[in-house]
């Protein structure tokens, strides 16, 4: 069975691709609101963080996109690094908007990856 297509893909995946990429998206929007507000938002750890963040949820979408078992590493890798992404923007400014709605979507993608990642 295929699965690059999302009708021979589960349910389950289908939906972590979505997550992931929608992660992704809004670390990066994320970034540029931590840049702008300056300060701690503004470290250049945090930021690089996020970054990351973003980077392995796209890695991880396109891993599972192409179908391949290496998806399972990708994603225990990605929700490792979300939930540290989440924690650190919890840390930062937890009661922002901005960074309340990046801190759900790492979560979520984290969830999701987490049980992507044994199957």
């Amino acid at each position: 069975m295929s699965h690059h297509t999302a009708e021979h893909r589960s349910t389950e995946m289908n939906q972590c691709i979505t997550d992931c990429f929608n992660c992704a998206t809004i670390c990066i929007e994320t970034i540029n609101h931590c840049l702008s507000m300056g300060g701690e938002h503004a470290k250049p750890e945090h930021i690089a963080l996020m970054q990351t963040c973003a980077d392995i949820c796209a890695v991880s979408a396109n891993a599972m996109l192409r179908g391949t078992p290496a998806h399972a590493a990708t994603c225990r890798a990605c929700a490792e690094i979300c939930r540290m992404c989440a924690d650190d923007c919890e840390r930062i400014g937890g009661s922002d908007e901005s960074m309340r709605r990046c801190i759900e979507a790492c979560r979520r993608c984290a969830e999701n990856c987490e049980s992507m990642a044994s199957k």
